[in-house]
């Protein structure tokens, strides 16, 4: 599959936090964590599970940088 967007992050779902219609997916990338907030059908039509790997991609019309 190509794909334009290009901050492409690799993890580990470390955390599945199931609501009625959204979900929290927690993915561990290095020593940082990355919260994604999905559909809970994405959830379960992916079968994503804590332990799998996954690519966080990320796209945003502003990104701060700190030092």
């Amino acid at each position: 599959m190509q794909i334009s967007g290009r901050n492409k992050i690799p993890g580990v779902i470390k955390e599945i936090k199931l609501g009625e219609v959204a979900a929290e997916v927690v993915i561990g990338a290095g020593s940082n964590e990355i919260v994604a907030c999905i559909t809970r059908g994405s959830v379960e039509d992916m079968g994503l599970k804590v332990g799998d790997n996954v690519t966080a991609l990320i796209k945003a019309t502003s990104v701060m940088v700190m030092k």
